[in-house]
């Protein structure tokens, strides 16, 4: 099961209510970090998630409420001395960003660390998931992010009790290999359904776009910024964002199942309206507040 934990809900400005950036997904062993805007480890103490779990952050783009976090995330895990490299992936330009970043101040007990510069596709694959990174269009190199669960084979007890299986050969059969059994051929399709994996998009700051669309297509759970209401449309059309409209219509026209809306503006004390203009265009919707948690 997929769990993801809403850390940071807001704009460019966090309000009393919505902190900058930030969605952790947890999948098995494995804490993502999409974005961590300022106050995202602050987040992840009141949520009662130690910053040293994170194995990978995903940096969508460098605007400040994306990545304003990182330097002290990077100290804290640093300073907590967790067994493990953390793997950070972004688009072209994160190294020296992030080069940058650990000279503006005297770093200490920073976390090893290794930066992959993402261009597209698949940039991590085992044998679990993989992730893949699609190009948005923002003011700036941007892109969004997709975990996609692989899928995989379940035991149906009763069946394999029937066949009298158990131990080490009901592994087997999960992996889909043919065994034999006091002299009897056993197929996985015999006593096991291929589960398909789930498929979760975050779609961050950007216009309507291909890259958005391919993001989107097939979605278990879409999550993707709706910064303004339609009604502004030219305002959030000039800083090279989504409407709540845009967000919806991508997710109804993408074969989505359930969409998030987040990143909305300061100006929205009341996610009502949010609410309402997303629904219009598409049923299966919740805004995101933060410390909101799903299970997909």
């Amino acid at each position: 099961m997929i769990e993801i934990l809403f850390l940071g809900t807001g704009c460019m400005q966090p309000t009393k209510t919505r902190n900058h950036s930030g969605i952790l997904v947890s999948f098995g062993k494995e804490n993502i970090l999409l974005d961590c805007g300022e106050g995202i480890q602050r987040q992840m103490r009141i949520a009662g998630i130690k910053p040293a779990k994170i194995t990978r952050l995903c940096i969508s783009h460098w605007h400040g409420d994306h990545v304003f976090g990182i330097a002290g995330l990077l100290s804290t895990m640093g300073a907590d001395k967790p067994d493990k490299k953390l793997m950070i992936y972004g688009p072209p330009g994160t190294k020296k960003y992030l080069e940058n970043l650990l000279r503006s101040f005297a770093a200490k007990d920073i976390i090893e660390h290794e930066v992959i510069e993402v261009k597209g596709g698949t940039f991590f694959e085992n044998e679990e998931f993989q992730l893949e990174a699609q190009p948005l269009k923002h003011s700036v190199l941007c892109y969004g992010f997709s975990l996609i669960e692989k899928d995989r084979r379940k035991i149906n007890v009763v069946k394999a009790d029937k066949f009298g299986l158990k131990g080490p050969v009901l592994g087997e059969l999960q992996e889909g290999k043919v065994i034999t059994l006091n002299g009897k051929k056993i197929h996985p399709d015999d006593v096991s359904v291929i589960v398909k994996g789930k498929k979760i998009s975050y779609i961050a700051d950007t216009v309507p776009c291909n890259g958005a669309n391919a993001l989107a297509q097939d979605c278990d759970l879409l999550i993707s910024e709706g910064t303004h209401l339609d009604e502004i449309k030219e305002k959030t059309e000039k800083y090279m964002h989504l409407t709540v409209k845009e967000a919806a219509l991508i997710a109804s026209e993408n074969n989505v199942k359930k969409l998030v809306v987040t990143h909305l503006s300061q100006r929205y004390k009341d996610a009502s309206q949010v609410l309402e203009e997303a629904k219009t265009y598409f049923n299966n919707v919740v805004v995101a507040e933060d410390f909101m948690r799903l299970k997909v």
